[in-house]
């Protein structure tokens, strides 16, 4: 059951670290500060040889009680060497 509460993007970040392994996360929350819509990067060995939606299936599970808690959820899935190829993509003006 979910509450109107919302979470805290610190709760949140620490939820992602140590659920997921993440080892980077953006965390943005667009609510204004209120805690129910946030937008996700996350990074984690973890993402390895899994499909988009095999992530976003895994990241969903673990945060479960945390999502249950937002109004959106927004999330981009990365592994290590998937996140250092689009910085340095980005970087190069590519």
């Amino acid at each position: 059951m979910s509450t109107t509460e919302g979470v805290s993007a610190a709760a949140l970040e620490a939820a992602i670290i140590e659920k997921l392994k993440a080892t980077h996360v953006e965390l943005k929350d667009t609510s204004g500060g209120c805690g129910q819509m946030f937008e996700a990067v996350i990074v984690s060995q973890e993402f390895a040889k899994k499909t988009s939606l095999m992530r976003h299936r895994l990241v969903n599970s673990a945060l479960k009680d945390e999502i249950s808690r937002v109004h959106a959820w927004t999330q981009k899935c990365f592994t290590e060497e998937e996140w250092e190829r689009k910085k340095a993509s980005e970087a190069s003006g590519a």
